[in-house]
């Protein structure tokens, strides 16, 4: 039997090929209007293609959505704390007019409580910058009566004296400086002596015997002497006492009565009358047993609700 060449073998299987792939899309035509064969073939060509498509589109999607959500996001960061750091100063100036009014309410009714007793009320508008003088500026002067050698004091106690005065304006010498000093009394004792500054927070009670009890909260008064400050007046209370060996006073630390180092207000003293401070400010149970030394007092003013 004479063989078929290869060429004319491979020509007759392609041939063969496209005859069943003739009759399979006939019957499948026959069985299906739509060419459902033919769609299979198709899609299944193109998934791959598709899903792969699909995939990276999808990702440069979700790419783009989160940097506008992370944009968004950073903008409203942004903007919440703007609006924090304004309520922050919201609030800091919200505590800061609700201090005042509470000082404010303090001096005035401090002040109406003395109604008998001319006062005059400043605001502090000025401070010394140095450690060794210690002084404040208020905006009352000669205008409103202020003169030299007047006292001031605040609803707490003592603050210090007028140094110099000008139209509008006037100098104020705190308790707290070296040169300053007051007529004092430890009211336990009803020991008399001065009170005067350091240059630093503290005072200093002078002229206290050294065999004196003295103990720690003592509290001490003004005691008239000066010719500056009417008697009874807060000074301050005792944060230290010792006594050295040749020394015949003792060494007495005080705290001022008058928050000396955060003055806002203050009230100027027009006269020597005689001022009425609460109870717990001006005497301790100790106070009581020196009697005579009371009735010896002058009257304070009647205070006024």
């Amino acid at each position: 039997m004479v063989g078929i060449p290869s060429r004319h073998k491979s020509f007759a299987l392609l041939i063969g090929a496209l005859l069943v792939q003739i009759l399979l899309l006939a019957v499948q035509i026959k069985r299906d209007s739509h060419g459902r064969l033919i769609r299979v073939w198709a899609v299944t060509a193109v998934s791959p293609f598709a899903r792969g498509g699909a995939s990276v589109f999808d990702h440069i999607g979700g790419v783009w959505h989160h940097y506008f959500a992370l944009s968004d996001t950073a903008r409203q960061n942004e903007a919440l704390r703007a609006e924090n750091g304004q309520l922050k100063i919201a609030l800091a100036d919200l505590n800061s007019k609700a201090a005042e009014a509470d000082r404010l309410s303090k001096l005035l009714a401090f002040h109406d409580a003395h109604q008998r007793a001319p006062m005059v009320a400043a605001r502090v508008i000025g401070a010394s910058a140095g450690t060794i003088s210690r002084t404040i500026e208020i905006d009352r002067g000669e205008r409103d009566g202020i003169r030299r050698n007047m006292p001031v004091i605040t609803p707490d106690g003592a603050v210090g004296k007028v140094i110099e005065t000008y139209r509008d304006t006037a100098q104020i010498l705190l308790l707290t400086d070296r040169d300053s000093g007051a007529g004092a009394m430890l009211v336990p004792l009803r020991q008399q002596g001065a009170i005067g500054g350091t240059g630093d927070p503290s005072l200093v009670l002078k002229y206290v015997a050294a065999d004196d009890t003295v103990n720690v909260g003592d509290k001490i008064v003004t005691s008239g002497m000066d010719k500056i400050f009417p008697r009874d007046i807060p000074l301050g209370i005792v944060t230290a006492a010792e006594t050295k060996v040749g020394n015949p006073f003792k060494i007495i630390k005080v705290q001022p009565a008058a928050k000396l180092d955060r003055l806002e207000e203050v009230l100027i003293l027009l006269s020597q009358q005689p001022l009425e401070f609460p109870k717990d400010a001006t005497a301790t149970p100790a106070a009581n047993t020196s009697a005579p030394a009371a009735n010896n007092a002058t009257p304070a003013a009647p205070v006024h609700p």
